[in-house]
């Protein structure tokens, strides 16, 4: 019995699905709203604190602001010591110590830069430069910009293969995945892919196959790296934001954010890929990452304000984790804090707005869906929308039932999909003890408060 028993206990240890994470491990989350990184310890799962790169909105309208806004995107070198944040407004690349959590340095680069990721060797970081039509190379001591790779304009994010010999580039205004040999930087391939708009592209970990995200058509691509050749599309669900890999006891899976059903879908890598688990999750599902021994997967929630973490043993949510605001991008480094208990240059998580998030459902015989998310800043509050599935090239307008005015008004695109932002007083003051009442939002077609109502609030 006793020898049956150190078997199991042996094979448990040996086996990815039941190791857990360590100490050491971080896991980071880009705040777009707070311009802050959030530093969490996956041992325990806690939020440790946060790195401020700049204020809250509005904060940042001053003419004279110096810190960075929109932090969005996270990459980190080779040896885990190092990560990189990127501030689509500021253009910016933020170097940031993982032991220490202190700013190394900061490259300006062009504009709207969307991800960063170091080169395998360590020296370099390409950025995408989404506004424009280059990768930015900065140097990774020096943090200042040596050269520019021509891509097609509005690069999305960059890729290395686990043999560093390969870049591959998703695009976020062109439905085409560019790839580069990494030594020369000469363009090798360009792929067409079902969409304009890929927001995120992973290579899975054997490095056979490159998966990209189709945030505006709801769907995910996967790439052969030796043929450079499509092998299949995969129709995820509305607002398919990032997606990740963990080896897991029954091999390894792909767990992709799909934001419009709040929820994290995970598939086989097989041929044929299978849907084997839909995981509901908080609200906007959006950066995923999984830890180093495959044991869980975490995921920012950008309407949330959080991290939920998901058992791969179970493809279940276990634990949630309080975040700055509207986190984006999120990585998993292993090992990031080598000695002490990596605590210093944190700020703590406080004064965070209060937020209200309402699913909006199709009206009558509409179609359609959305969600909008209400940050209170005092005497006003910040409202982000998104829709799906709606009419394409439309005229919109959100407001409140039996109110003159719209929260705010769009237009959709060829897709049928928007995201939308405004600034505006969306709640009432109520006298002490009247209970509050949260007013039904609806959404309609056109400009007008009488048009037709096509989505609305529970």
């Amino acid at each position: 019995m006793k020898r049956s028993a150190a078997l199991l206990i042996a094979l448990m240890a040996s086996t990815p699905a039941f190791a857990l994470p360590e100490s050491k491990d971080r896991v980071y989350a880009a705040d777009q709203n707070s311009n802050t990184v959030s530093v969490i310890d996956p041992s325990t799962n806690t939020l440790l604190g946060l790195i401020k790169l700049g204020d809250p909105r509005p904060n940042v309208l001053s003419p004279l602001y110096k810190g960075e806004v929109n932090v969005h995107g996270l990459g980190f070198s080779p040896d885990h010591r190092t990560i990189v944040a990127v501030s689509t407004v500021t253009n910016s690349v933020t170097f940031i110590d993982t032991e220490t959590n202190k700013i190394k340095g900061a490259a300006y680069i062009g504009r709207n830069p969307h991800e960063a990721f170091f080169t395998p060797d360590g020296k370099h970081v390409w950025a995408t430069v989404r506004g424009e039509d280059y990768l930015s190379v900065i140097d990774a001591k020096t943090f200042k910009e040596t050269d520019r790779i021509k891509t097609e304009s509005g690069p999305g994010m960059t890729i290395f293969t686990p043999d560093g010999k390969r870049a591959f580039v998703a695009n976020s205004f062109n439905p085409v995945v560019q790839v580069f040999d990494v030594a020369s930087k000469k363009l090798l391939a360009s792929i067409p892919v079902v969409s304009p708009f890929s927001p995120f592209i992973q290579v899975t970990p054997d490095g056979k196959e490159a998966w990209l995200t189709h945030k505006d058509v709801g769907k995910v691509t996967r790439i052969d790296t030796k043929t450079l050749k499509v092998k299949g599309v995969i129709d995820s669900g509305p607002i398919t934001n990032h997606l990740a890999f963990a080896k897991t006891s029954t091999g390894t899976l792909a767990y992709v954010t799909i934001g419009g059903e709040n929820v994290v879908k995970v598939y086989t890598l097989d041929d044929e890929a299978k849907l084997i688990a839909t995981i509901p999750v908080g609200a906007l599902p959006h950066g995923v990452w999984g830890s180093g021994d495959g044991s869980r997967v975490f995921v920012g929630l950008e309407n949330g304000d959080a991290v939920d973490v998901i058992d791969t043993q179970k493809n279940e949510k276990i634990a949630h984790i309080p975040s700055g605001q509207a986190p984006q991008a999120l990585i998993y480094v292993p090992d990031a804090v080598p000695t002490g208990d990596g605590r210093q240059n944190l700020e703590p998580r406080k004064d965070m707005p209060e937020n209200i998030t309402l699913m909006l459902k199709p009206a009558a015989d509409a179609q359609g869906g959305g969600m909008v998310v209400s940050r209170n800043l005092g005497l006003i509050d910040i409202v982000d929308l998104s829709v799906s599935k709606l009419k394409p090239d439309t005229a919109y307008a959100l407001l409140f039932e039996g109110q003159p005015e719209p929260i705010v008004a769009f237009k959709t695109d060829a897709k049928g999909a928007a995201m939308a932002s405004a600034t505006s007083p969306t709640r009432s003051i109520v006298k002490p003890g009247e209970a509050s009442k949260t007013p039904k939002v609806i959404l309609v077609e056109g400009t007008e408060p009488s048009a037709t109502t096509v989505l609305q609030s529970n």
